[in-house]
């Protein structure tokens, strides 16, 4: 299926897609601070310079774009038809480093969460959240 866009409208797109303070993450980030946590942000001091780290819960999240992370089975992703092997070779990369940075995350004692984009629509938001609250109190 051919792009829907000119290519200057798909790159001018492309460029204005934002890596941190997204809605879904300003939107956690609001949620997690009415509830009285408190936390940091995009913390470079750590892999994959996490979304919000909370230091007293021991807590990492991310808050994942479900095409930008390859959120597999979301009806959100798919994989691009135009420039297919560098689409499969970016969003695969991302995934492997994503999975490396959550292993070696935990293997230093850290909880990681990740949180699609997905489900913060408003159908599952405030299930999610919820679920996101157990996550992060719960002690294993």
């Amino acid at each position: 299926m051919p792009d829907k866009h000119s290519r200057e409208t798909r790159s001018y797109n492309m460029s204005r897609i934002k890596n941190k303070d997204t809605k879904p993450e300003v939107l956690v980030r609001k949620y997690l601070f009415s509830m009285g946590f408190r936390y940091r942000v995009n913390d470079k001091r750590y892999p994959g310079h996490p979304d919000i780290v909370l230091p007293k819960y021991k807590t990492m999240i991310f808050v994942n774009g479900c095409f930008w992370h390859v959120h597999e089975g979301c009806k959100y992703f798919f994989w691009p038809e135009n420039n297919k092997d560098f689409w499969r070779q970016k969003l695969l990369s991302n995934k492997e480093r994503d999975l490396k940075n959550y292993k070696l995350l935990v293997s230093e004692g850290w909880k990681v969460v990740v949180i699609w984009e997905c489900e913060l629509h408003k159908d599952n938001m405030d299930c999610r959240l919820l679920k996101l609250i157990n996550e992060i109190i719960r002690t294993e």
